[in-house]
């Protein structure tokens, strides 16, 4: 992509639903509901993007619920992710928060790159953990040894090493 000579700047009281095409430098401080094309990406750090966002470096203050493609990808320690990362280089703050899929590739721009990424995600969330049962919430309870017992593969009386 060819960069334009001057960054665009999206300030904090911009509400914006499309698509944001641009070869250039763009500093996003508003709300999107739409994709983001970009050259080079900054999200601060009020902004809010719900959609895709595909550049050449992007660095992400704010919040994004979508995918992300791109050769370069920052999260700061403010930024909240909700999607997919597909990049070739990617760093994290202490802080920032990402929930979604994470994957290395040489051209994460490409069509195929993306459809391939797609494809290989898993269609559903994984099952939520279980908790743990006390030994009073069940019947099986009443039939284990309390805690504070030594183990049974441990008494002399039973030791195989006898």
């Amino acid at each position: 992509m060819k960069t334009a000579g001057v960054p665009s700047i999206i300030s904090s009281d911009v509400v914006m639903r499309g698509n944001i095409n641009s070869a250039g430098e763009i500093q996003f401080d508003g709300s999107l509901e739409g994709d983001i094309k970009a050259g080079s990406l900054i999200i601060g750090e009020k902004a809010s993007v719900k959609g895709e966002v595909i550049c050449e470096t992007v660095t992400v203050r704010g919040r994004v619920e979508g995918g992300i493609r791109a050769k370069s990808v920052s999260l700061a320690s403010t930024a909240h992710i909700q999607g997919d990362i597909l990049h070739s280089s990617l760093s994290v703050e202490t802080g920032a928060h990402f929930e979604g899929n994470c994957r290395h590739s040489d051209d994460p721009l490409s069509d195929t790159s993306a459809k391939d990424f797609r494809r290989t995600r898993p269609a559903s969330p994984a099952p939520a953990p279980r908790p743990v049962a006390n030994a009073s919430d069940d019947a099986e309870g009443a039939d284990r040894a309390p805690a504070n017992e030594t183990p049974s593969f441990l008494s002399v009386g039973r030791s195989p090493l006898r």
